[in-house]
């Protein structure tokens, strides 16, 4: 049975817990007037989430045929493309599982050159997608395709598209002869979790997925009840009245936990200037910084708030108190408008870039290593910094568009970062916060400072049927972000790496000094 203790239950308030009691059956019948007239129509068609730890059962059969099938082709790499929530979930479920799954969540050339399998004759290419129009995910499996071509291998026999009915990935994969699983359409990415999304990569490295779908449907009936750990959650969360909530999930059996839990409630709350900012820290003595609610998933730990549960209860209890907190905001936790920004100004810049190149930037300060972007006038590293954190804020997003599992160092820029600003601090790796913590960038509360890096790549990839590559595309997408930040006038600073990892290393050093 799922559980919350620590001593953060007492700042929820008797007014909110019981505003939240009153609401709990409406949102259990999945009444999409709750959040207001302006999310009835999204809200309308986002709703089936609720029933998914039911309704999800429908889905064993398939799953049983597709793990059988895989099984005689031996197929024994699983890789998994999709973003957002069509990964987070099936990443958590692998860590906790202890299961392989490779994860390309990135735009990276030389991550994605790292995540082709040495054995693509047993291999197999999860493309997770709810339109197949991401942009990322598309160029995926494009370049996939490719490549199981000039290997001489049949595409049909090693990919499995999960997307919604009547898709544009839809037709063009059936019509492709490319094996489908249909997702329910009226569950959006983030809330997906126990669908197909999450249930077919889980199912095909391995994991009783009968055994998530069951203990969410058990915890699920709990959260109708008065004061329920959803209630209790949910109240904490939004009385607590601070922007920053950090959470730890290192030494628990949930590794990962709380990745999954940034993306799904930054992307959910943060619009209107108002939401809860989620920072992933790396254990419960890592810095922070600032004031912020602290949340773990082990027994024992100093948390403000400490939630125990297998991990099927996790998921559906997160979303539910998501939603209510959401109503408690007054916010549309079902759309991401800031999400569809970034991905405007992405392909407006593709468009401008002719010749598929990145342009060549003035920079404020270069050397041999990096070269920074910002408004600053200082001529060396440390002055450039300086004044970066001389900006007043309430917290710092740093975004790395680098290669997770390559780039392994940059992880270490958030708690320096802490230490050295005295704001609560994030890291996200790009482009995929894009689709978490970068909707609350730019819709939450106006009050960040935002540190990208990008560097020169090792190779690049070329996208078929495109005129940019990987790197272009990755740059294109950093650069889009930073335009949309730098129009709202938010302290802005890129640090490129002209060598990457020379450039983070130099980096580490500078802010280990200053």
């Amino acid at each position: 049975m799922i559980t919350v203790s620590g001593p953060a239950l007492q700042l929820a308030t008797t007014a909110t817990k019981n505003s939240l009691n009153e609401i709990l059956s409406r949102l259990a019948a999945k009444d999409h007037t709750l959040w207001g007239p302006e999310a009835q129509g999204e809200a309308a068609v986002r709703l089936n989430w609720i029933d998914l730890p039911t309704s999800s059962r429908a889905l064993l059969p398939e799953l049983d045929a597709l793990t059988a099938w895989a099984r005689s082709k031996q197929i024994s790499t699983i890789v998994l493309a999709g973003m957002g929530g069509s990964s987070l979930a099936p990443e958590v479920i692998a860590k906790s599982y202890n299961k392989n799954l490779t994860v390309l969540d990135t735009t990276d050339p030389d991550q994605i050159n790292a995540a082709i399998p040495s054995d693509l004759a047993h291999s197999l290419v999860v493309v997770g997608s709810k339109s197949g129009s991401t942009i990322e995910t598309a160029s995926h499996k494009a370049f996939f395709t490719k490549i199981f071509h000039d290997a001489g291998l049949n595409p049909a026999e090693h990919f499995v598209i999960v997307t919604d009915p009547g898709s544009p990935l839809d037709k063009s994969a059936r019509a492709d002869g490319l094996r489908v699983i249909n997702a329910d359409p009226s569950v959006g990415g983030r809330y997906s979790a126990l669908s197909a999304f999450g249930l077919v990569p889980a199912a095909l490295i391995g994991v009783d997925v009968s055994i998530l779908i069951d203990d969410a449907a058990a915890a699920a009936e709990t959260f109708v009840k008065p004061d329920s750990v959803a209630v209790q959650v949910a109240a904490t969360i939004f009385d607590k009245g601070e922007q920053n909530v950090a959470f730890f999930d290192a030494g628990s059996d949930l590794p990962g936990i709380s990745d999954w839990i940034e993306q799904l409630v930054a992307e959910s709350t943060g619009k209107n200037q108002t939401g809860r900012l989620p920072i992933a820290i790396e254990s419960e003595n890592a810095e922070i910084a600032g004031a912020a609610l602290k949340i773990g998933f082990q027994a024992g730990t100093r948390a403000d708030l400490t939630v125990l549960g297998t991990l099927g209860e996790q998921f559906i209890l997160w979303e539910w108190v998501t939603a209510l907190l959401s109503y408690s905001l007054a916010v549309d936790p079902f759309n991401q408008p800031n999400v569809t920004e970034a991905k405007e100004r992405t392909g407006a810049l593709l468009s401008t870039w002719n010749d598929g190149k990145v342009p060549r930037l003035k920079a404020s300060f270069e050397d041999d290593l990096l070269a920074v972007y910002s408004t600053s006038t200082e001529k060396s590293l440390s002055g450039q910094l300086h004044d970066f954190f001389a900006h007043s804020c309430h917290y710092v997003a740093i975004m790395a568009y680098l290669a997770r599992g390559i780039d392994n160092q940059a992880p270490l820029i958030r708690e320096l970062v802490a230490r050295k600003s005295g704001k609560g601090t994030t890291f996200g790796w790009g482009p995929r916060f894009l689709h978490s913590t970068g909707q609350f960038h730019k819709g939450g509360q106006h009050n960040g400072a935002f540190l990208q890096i990008t560097g020169e790549n090792e190779i690049d990839l070329v996208i078929p049927h495109q005129n940019f590559s990987f790197h272009t595309l990755l740059m294109a997408q950093a650069l889009g972000d930073g335009q949309a930040l730098s129009d709202r006038s938010f302290p802005l600073m890129r640090i490129h790496l002209k060598k990457r990892e020379a450039g983070l290393n130099a980096l580490l050093a500078e802010l280990k000094q200053i």
